[in-house]
């Protein structure tokens, strides 16, 4: 059992949690939900003891496993050893024999008391399943996309996505009682995805995870542990019924005070009508009625969701919008497999349609989207853009777009200078930067507020066609799906990488998935629409 006791915490005037009570149980798995600066992190923080709150108190089972991102610290062990430490029992006890066996072979030593000291290290072997730890970690490892010729390389020797999925794997390994993970999807592809959405759903201890891919947090989570109105609400159920269920709740209240206020309209009319006639027993009785009937304390929610309408301004382009024949692209590096990104890719977009680039990490997904906006060349083949065709491109990488110093309603309006401030304003509301939040400089922006700004640009600019490049990275939940419905609406044609399945399925008309074993198009209403994106089925 994960307890959490009368905790509260504010950060100078703005309390995040205020005497919070929450248990969390073996057998479910919740999801933690809120939009960004809600405080997910640092509840999960407390969960996970690396912080205390200013009042209460966690407590947690012994073996609670928590995902990491302290990779550099095991930069030259090799990656399956460092999946098995995350049995902190198990690798204990496997140095510990380790060392007493090295000592037995160099000294020719061997005590009786350091055969029962074995004896007894054998026996925490077995019941820690150690005989099978290695093979154990393989399968973690494979699962999550890392190729067995890696396993027993050192970390240092892996990119750092694919660290994260080591650690990943570490905090999985060994039976956890307790499982913390924070943004566990970060770095996954869709396949690998899929792979841990099925595990954690065969697991039998306390789960909590945070996740801004909806369709993972429906695939996995039997509750979801809000945080809204400074404290935590249980929702029994994925995230689509969490969310179903806050709005009725929400809905109920606000209709049940609408009748409150009329009834408490009623009785004041009654009272100041007849308070000085005869009446006065009558009149008595209303007010203590009216007493009783004052509306529920409705706090205000800290969800918020953007508002996103791309527009496609006074001219649609032409029919054709895209045309991609014979394209090949290889990067070579020295020491290296050449990395082969599209061997004679061919490619028609027409207008109105929207393309979901998908694909595993490092496949060269960007790499496609940089030869489309002519950043890098191919090494041969032809990429012909349709008449009258205006690209907006929102890079994975825009830490270049914004200058220091710049106010956000500047920067914005330096996109279009006949737009007046209202219209600037305005557009920076949907975005929700309200007030002097429209004041900030740029550079300062958090990255979900940076994502939110560049999509306030596409639609102040107005293209017909847009290619974004994992538009939901630093987005919440509430963001991502109001990207999905601003794609869904948009009357262009849309490119977008990504790798949350959520927006592909509610956006997407076509499919351009990279593989190492080629490039496969295909369209929602083809069968393999169903068995990869929606079911998330591997090949």
């Amino acid at each position: 059992m994960l307890n959490v006791i009368d905790v509260t915490q504010s950060f100078g005037a703005r309390t995040l949690f205020e005497n919070v009570n929450v248990q969390f149980t073996p057998g479910k798995r919740y999801g933690l939900t809120g939009p960004n600066g809600a405080g997910k992190s640092t509840f999960m923080k407390f969960l996970a003891g690396d912080e205390q709150p200013s009042r209460g108190e966690v407590t947690r089972p012994e073996r609670t496993s928590i995902l990491r991102q302290n990779h550099f610290i095991y930069d030259t062990e090799t990656t399956i050893d460092v999946v098995m430490m995350g049995n902190k029992r198990l690798w204990k006890a496997m140095e510990e024999k380790e060392r007493i066996l090295k000592h037995a072979e160099t000294t020719g030593e061997f005590t009786d008391e350091m055969g029962m000291q074995l004896g007894e290290l054998e026996g925490i072997v077995g019941e820690e399943d150690g005989y099978t730890a290695e093979a154990d970690a393989g399968m973690l490892l494979s699962g999550l996309g890392i190729p067995e010729n890696l396993h027993c390389e050192p970390m240092n020797a892996l990119s750092s996505g694919m660290r994260f999925r080591v650690l990943l794997a570490q905090a999985l390994f060994g039976k956890p009682e307790c499982l913390l993970l924070d943004e566990p999807t970060n770095h996954l592809d869709m396949d690998s995805v899929a792979w841990l959405e099925q595990f954690l759903q065969r697991y039998e201890g306390v789960l909590v995870v945070i996740s801004h891919d909806r369709h993972f947090l429906n695939a996995v989570a039997t509750h979801i542990a809000d945080i809204d109105y400074q404290t935590i609400i249980t929702y029994t159920g994925n995230y689509d019924e969490a969310v179903y269920q806050k709005s009725q709740i929400r809905s109920r209240v606000e209709s049940e005070n609408e009748d409150r206020l009329k009834k408490v309209s009623q009785l004041k009319d009654f009272i100041n009508r007849f308070s000085a006639g005869s009446r006065a027993s009558q009149v008595q009785s209303r007010k203590k009625e009216l007493a009783r009937l004052q509306p529920h304390e409705l706090k205000r929610s800290n969800i918020q969701r953007p508002f996103i309408r791309f527009d496609i301004g006074d001219k649609a382009s032409g029919k054709d919008v895209l045309r991609v024949r014979g394209l090949h692209k290889t990067f070579h590096e020295e020491g290296k497999e050449p990395a082969v990104i599209c061997e004679g890719l061919d490619l028609d977009l027409r207008r109105g349609e929207r393309l979901a680039i998908i694909g595993p990490s490092g496949i060269g997904k960007t790499s496609l989207v940089r030869m489309l906006m002519n950043e890098i060349q191919p090494d041969r083949g032809e990429i012909i853009w349709g008449h009258e065709t205006r690209v907006g491109y929102f890079a994975q990488d825009h830490s270049e777009e914004m200058p220091e110093g710049v106010p956000l309603w500047q920067w914005l309006n330096g996109f279009d200078d006949k737009a007046d401030r209202e219209t600037i304003r305005g557009l920076l509301g949907r975005m929700l930067f309200s007030g002097e939040e429209a004041e900030k400089p740029v550079h300062v922006l958090s990255g979900g507020e940076t994502v939110r700004a560049l999509f306030a640009r596409l639609m102040l600019v107005k293209n017909n066609v847009i290619l974004l490049d994992e538009p939901t990275n630093h987005l919440d939940l509430e963001s991502i799906s109001a990207l999905g419905e601003g794609l869904a609406a948009y009357k262009g044609t849309a490119i977008f990488v990504t790798h949350d399945r959520t927006l592909v399925e509610e956006a997407a008309t076509h499919v351009l998935r990279m593989t190492p074993k080629g490039v496969q198009e295909f369209t929602r209403e083809d069968p393999l629409f169903e068995r990869i994106i929606i079911r998330g089925e591997r090949d």
